[in-house]
């Protein structure tokens, strides 16, 4: 189950098992690339309240990608920290 992006800050409907709504949440992303791989833990989400299914959004989605892509470029290989929005 991976988080998906959202691009509204709102509950909503489920796009995945159609029946559950969303709540306000944490959840863990892990993104990788190559043998580079980060984690973030604490990550704000909506997640639905039926099937677990987790969504970001889009701010977020770009600060952790940010994140990642600094990471890599100094040569990390496994990073792990909470999240903390900027």
């Amino acid at each position: 189950m991976g988080a998906r992006v959202l691009k509204e800050e709102a509950t909503m409907k489920c796009v995945i098992c159609k029946s559950g709504e969303t709540q306000a949440g944490h959840t863990v992303v892990t993104l990788t690339r190559g043998e580079f791989v980060i984690v973030f833990k604490n990550v704000p989400a909506e997640i639905c309240q039926n099937c677990g299914e987790e969504y970001v959004n889009d701010k977020t989605t770009t600060t952790l990608l940010e994140i990642a892509n600094d990471s890599f470029e100094k040569g990390v290989v496994v990073d792990v920290r909470d999240y903390k929005a900027a």
